[in-house]
Parts: C-alpha cells; structure tokens; sequence
C-alpha cells in the first residue's frame, strides 16, 4: 500500500509521545498487517487475533444496543491491548505496560487512529492514477472487438502452413469427379453371371 511509510512513521510518534507503549500495530479489519512497530510480538499473528476479537466485539456491542464500536480494551497481569478504529477499513492495535495512564492511552491512541484512518482511506484515490496509467501501457485495449486468440491466429507469418486440416469446398470436389457422358455405362469391377443352362453332351 502506497501508505504504509506514511502509517509507519504515525505509529514511531506515537510510541515516542506514550513511552510506555511496547508496540503499536495497524491492520486492515480482515486481519492483514498495513505497518507495525512490535518489537518481540509477531506482527501476523496480532493482526488476525485482533480481527477475531473485533468479529466478537462488534455484536456485543450490537447486543448490548451500544452502537458502532469504537475501541477495546483488553487487560493482562502485564499491561493492556487497546484497539481503535482507523477509518473505515483499518484499525489500531497499541500494546502497553501496567503503569500506562489509561485516559493518556485513550487520547493518543484515538488520535492516532484518526490520522491513520486518513492515510489507509485516502491511499487507493491517490493510486488510482498511476496504476490505471500502467494497465494502459502494459494491455492497450482492443478496439477491433477481436479476442486476442483471434487476432493471433490472424496474423500468421506468410508461408506458414496452418496446422489444422480443411475440408476442400464443393466446387472443388465436383471438379475432381469425372463428368459421366449421357447414355454411357460404367464397367463394373465384378463379371456378370451367366444363367444355368442345361448343357448336352455329344457324342
């Protein structure tokens, strides 16, 4: 994604602004990794945790009627996992120790969730651009309506014979015929059968 060093130097502020942060992460909310700054945590495998937890999250939340989810926050013996909405197809995953100040995490983590969701949203507009331009370069269109199979086997190099055999059309097979005479008759190849006639010996 053309973002990702953009999203990447969002989450080096944040851990230098929030100290106590040991890892920030953002993904997509299927569970693919777009940057992450998680020193001794795999970076995979927290995005599609994440993803889980958000599937449960979200009804829950909807259960409960408490509307769109905005944030979790999950708590361990070693410190917090929050996880923020980043615009309409990504999320934020901050990893924190135990002496964090929870408002302080919250106020960070939602504003850094904001600015990545601008980044991640704005991306596939800023690239439309650019990649529609490589298609045009790499596969022109065909304006004859002609699939590319067609076009192909259009273009054989004189002298070269084709490779699948043609049926010879009807006029030349009627001049490949010998013409019949009207009244002539055709030998055939097998003699005819004189009829059993009595035979006399003579003596």
């Amino acid at each position: 994604m053309a973002a990702e060093a953009e999203v990447l130097d969002e989450l080096h502020r944040l851990r230098a602004r929030v100290p106590q942060l040991t890892g920030a992460l953002a993904a997509s909310v299927d569970g693919l990794v777009l940057a992450h700054d998680t020193p001794g945590v795999e970076p995979e495998g927290l995005a599609a945790l994440t993803a889980a937890a958000l599937g449960v999250a979200v009804r829950i939340t909807d259960a409960g009627g408490r509307g769109d989810l905005r944030e979790l926050l999950l708590r361990g013996e070693q410190g917090y996992v929050a996880t923020y909405a980043a615009g309409a197809s990504a999320v934020l995953t901050l990893l924190a120790q135990d002496r964090v100040n929870v408002g302080r995490l919250h106020l960070e983590g939602r504003r850094t969730g904001t600015r990545i969701g601008e980044l991640v949203d704005a991306s596939p507009r800023r690239a439309a651009d650019p990649v529609a331009g490589r298609a045009a370069i790499k596969a022109p269109a065909d304006t004859t309506g002609r699939s590319p199979a067609r076009s192909l086997a259009q273009t054989t190099p004189p002298g070269t014979e084709p490779t699948t055999s043609q049926t010879p059309s009807r006029a030349t097979v009627r001049s490949t015929m010998p013409r019949r005479t009207p009244g002539a008759t055709t030998a055939r190849s097998t003699p005819r059968t004189a009829p059993n006639t009595p035979t006399t010996s003579e003596s």
